[in-house]
């Protein structure tokens, strides 16, 4: 895995409006190597789907702007590239599956249609229609639907067999890099089961990369290789998967992730929820941007942004470890 297929280095973007500059992410950096998949996990409003929009440079053009930093993708930074480079290589290189399948389907075309349209726009080989007919086939079959549905509509489904239609669509061009934003989030908990056991097992049958945006913990702990905790547009922590599950230094925020999970085996465990609210990025606080919430806050917190800190692969930006490199 030491080859990287994708480097974002020192990203930031913000989003203009009438009344004020809002500092959604703030110079993150990170790496994925091939057949690797790095959760990006954080509260809502932490700025982990605008990451992935950038990488795909869909933010929308009128509010979003990329202020800083590169993303490169086989050697070649996508920040640069023209409207026109970015159609070829969004759906055939790096795919996304979004967070709402109900909103993500059309709902007057088929989902056969719909798959067949990806194949069709990046038809590289000059499959002619009997073959594309087959690869549609195929990929339904892929994600658990009979292929004989693909003529139904997007209503004719469920939540978890839309989600699957998404997922077909996203590796219809079989990419190297699969973006995935919140995918169980809509879905019940059974269905999430499911749909995490398809991803795991395509990711593994094709090879592909993975981004796993999330929320929740206990799905990066059954998807990821590396993790990166992103806090107010900024990764605050990053390492492999055990050095975030088994480590002993986290960042007081991670910390508290941890212990708003719910536990089975301690019976009548009560929740830790974290104090207070995200920042407004608007008005981001000075020194750590976690500092007003933090149960560990020292007076340095307030005033000066901490330093990375390095022990080995894990990463924490925190004063608390200052003395400890």
């Amino acid at each position: 895995m030491d080859e990287k297929l994708i480097v974002v280095k020192d990203l930031s973007v913000i989003y203009k409006t009438d009344e004020a500059i809002v500092h959604a992410v703030n110079k993150i950096s990170f790496d994925i190597g091939r057949k690797e998949t790095i959760g990006l996990v954080g509260e809502t409003g932490a700025g982990k789907t605008t990451t992935a929009l950038a990488i795909l440079q869909l933010l929308p053009e009128r509010t979003a702007s990329i202020t800083a930093g590169e993303i490169v993708y086989r050697g070649e930074n996508l920040v640069t590239k023209s409207k026109e480079e970015m159609r070829r290589i969004r759906g055939a290189f790096i795919s996304m599956i979004f967070q709402d399948p109900m909103t993500s389907l059309n709902p007057i075309v088929t989902v056969g249609e719909q798959i067949r349209e990806s194949l069709e726009i990046h038809n590289h080989n000059n499959k002619n229609k009997n073959e594309l007919e087959m690869r549609v086939d195929d990929l339904l079959e892929l994600v658990g639907i009979q292929s004989r549905r693909k003529g139904e509509y997007p209503h004719q489904f469920s939540g978890g067999m839309k989600q699957r239609v998404v997922i077909a669509i996203a590796l219809a061009c079989d990419p190297e890099l699969l973006i995935a934003d919140e995918p169980t989030t809509a879905l019940d908990v059974t269905i999430q089961a499911q749909v995490l056991a398809l991803m795991a097992e395509l990711k593994d049958k094709l090879n592909t990369s993975m981004i796993m945006i999330t929320h929740d913990l206990g799905v990066v702990a059954q998807t990821c290789d590396k993790v990166a905790i992103v806090y107010a547009g900024e990764i605050i922590e990053k390492g492999t998967a055990r050095d975030i599950f088994e480590g002993e230094k986290h960042h007081p925020y991670t910390i508290g992730l941890f212990g708003s999970i719910p536990d089975l085996e301690v019976e009548a465990r009560r929740l830790n929820p974290i104090d207070g609210l995200m920042p407004d990025p608007t008005n981001l606080p000075p020194g750590c941007k976690f500092h007003p919430r933090c149960k560990s806050c020292m007076e340095i917190c307030k005033t000066e942004h901490p330093a990375l800190h390095s022990f080995g692969e894990h990463i924490i930006a925190c004063h608390l470890y200052a003395k400890e490199v």
